[in-house]
């Protein structure tokens, strides 16, 4: 659980094109928000990764460096606080949890399917809030 590595290779994530081509798609119509359970100290890499991987102009939403809680919550939490100020037209998310507690709470889902998070990723975003 060595995080420093873990988030050190940002630079080297893969695209998923699937991904990307929905982010073009929904930028054609509407204001893009990156919303990602990445800690707020990766914002530089985050934001340089998606330049450098052509990903449309958006803003990057982090969570909070120290923040531990499930990113289920961080998530739905920064999704309702969105909606007061504007309808969020839908959330495209890969964990399972997140996209059941956006659908719970009344938010359109698109399931990023083809980038399902690892089982180790999976459990250090809800049991040990760690991502």
């Amino acid at each position: 659980k060595d995080w420093d590595a873990f988030f050190a290779g940002i630079p080297d994530d893969p695209v998923h094109p699937e991904g990307l081509a929905v982010a073009q798609e929904l930028a054609r119509e509407h204001d893009l928000v990156y919303l990602s359970g990445r800690p707020e100290r990766t914002r530089a890499a985050t934001e340089d990764w998606l330049d450098r991987n052509g990903a449309p102009a958006g803003t990057v939403l982090l969570r909070r460096d120290g923040d531990r809680r499930p990113a289920r919550i961080t998530k739905l939490g920064i999704l309702r606080r969105l909606a007061r100020d504007r309808p969020v037209a839908v959330l495209v998310d890969d964990d399972p949890a997140v996209c059941r507690a956006a659908r719970e709470a009344g938010f359109t889902v698109m399931e990023a399917t083809w980038s399902r998070p690892d089982p180790t990723l999976f459990e250090a975003q809800e049991k040990l809030g760690e991502t």
